[in-house]
């Protein structure tokens, strides 16, 4: 048995489509988190991908420097062993997508620009089983101080109208930037990071920094629920258009999520790459897949295959990813969320992502009992 039973090791020829993937641009992904472990190391995933496997293959990622597909292939392959990864419910895996979306903004707010994009308040705190009063929903990774302990934070249409006003937190420098439209900062929201042309002249970015930690409930759910749109129907695209054909009712559907995301700034030092993101690396479009962190171990190679997924580049998608990110929706062992990278074109790709999949997660060889060279 490898590591769990959630493994079922395989060889590189079972991988559909192994030999023809750009491995290089995998391995430069892979690099940049094995730059970033000799700052700080990755938690290792409940699965048992132990974290120090990785020692030994990323030293190697540092000291070599394919310069083709055929090398960084080999690279994968002398360090690895794929193993199959399949859901929870025994049936095929699911991959969605996500972008860094581009926006205008200011820095004041205007007539024109009205809805902010809000850094962490004071009275945010992280909660754990440490300080979880007793009684709060143990879903709950953040809460509001109060003098009395912490309680439940507030939720999204709390926020929108006024609760951190009447808490004295308005004026203190929680607007980062101001949009013109609150549906392109909800999705900012969903999304966790934006770049934004700002009205001066500057271009910077916004990325996840906190959370109310209340539960999450997509827009595309709650339409598909009410009858608004049908279930197979719902995309980014199509959750969009209805907010377009009925602006009255915007704030109905999006108060219904209560989750609220607080950001920080961040520079844009290379407009080729995304956002930093949780595995503290930015993120690489078509290479950077989000994964359950509680299961999986950040800087672990997936090879993906998604035969019915041809948004990317016009055919079936069978890449080699690299767990970069993580995210609140993201749960279960066959469960990725692909970076499809920035702008619009990015959000074309990412919004209608939604199809079955098969995981191969690459194992450490030190972790494969019995494994060569």
């Amino acid at each position: 048995m490898l590591l769990s039973q959630a493994f079922s090791e395989k060889s590189f020829d079972d991988l559909p489509g192994w030999d023809e993937d750009d491995h290089l641009a995998a391995f430069a992904a892979f690099r940049r988190s094995a730059f970033h472990v000799l700052t700080k190391p990755y938690r290792s995933g409940g699965l048992g991908v132990d974290f120090n496997a990785f020692t030994e293959v990323y030293a190697a990622a540092r000291t070599v420097s394919p310069t083709d597909r055929r090398e960084a292939r080999a690279f994968f392959e002398r360090h690895f062993i794929p193993a199959h990864t399949g859901a929870e419910s025994g049936g095929a895996g699911l991959v969605t997508g996500f972008y860094e979306p581009v926006v205008d903004a200011s820095p004041v707010r205007t007539e024109r620009f009205a809805v902010p994009l809000l850094s962490r308040p004071a009275d945010l705190v992280d909660i754990d089983d440490a300080n979880r009063p007793h009684g709060m929903d143990p879903y709950l990774a953040f809460g509001r101080a109060t003098p009395n302990g912490p309680v439940e934070y507030f939720a999204r249409g709390e926020i929108e109208r006024g609760a951190l006003a009447g808490k004295g937190l308005a004026g203190k420098g929680l607007e980062i930037a101001w949009l013109a439209d609150k549906v392109d900062a909800f999705f900012i929201h969903v999304q966790g990071a934006a770049r934004l042309t700002m009205t001066d002249g500057r271009l910077c970015r916004v990325t996840y920094a906190a959370k109310s930690g209340q539960r999450f409930t997509g827009p595309g759910k709650i339409l598909s629920e009410t009858g608004e749109i049908p279930l197979e129907a719902v995309t980014m695209q199509s959750v969009r258009a209805w907010f377009k054909a009925h602006p009255e009712r915007i704030d109905e559907i999006l108060w219904g999520n209560r989750s609220y995301i607080f950001f920080r700034e961040a520079a844009v030092d290379d407009p080729a790459l995304g956002p930093i993101a949780a595995a503290k690396v930015p993120l690489t479009p078509g290479r950077s897949v989000a994964v359950d962190r509680l299961l999986h171990t950040f800087g672990t190679p997936f090879y993906i295959d998604a035969p019915s997924l041809t948004a990317f580049d016009n055919k079936p998608f069978r890449r080699l990813m690299i767990a970069q990110d993580t995210g609140s929706a993201i749960t279960g062992p066959a469960r990725g969320d692909l970076f499809a990278g920035t702008g619009h074109a990015a959000g074309e790709i990412a919004g209608v992502v939604r199809n079955p999949a098969v995981f191969y997660a690459l194992i450490p060889r030190p972790l494969v009992p019995g494994a060569g060279r």
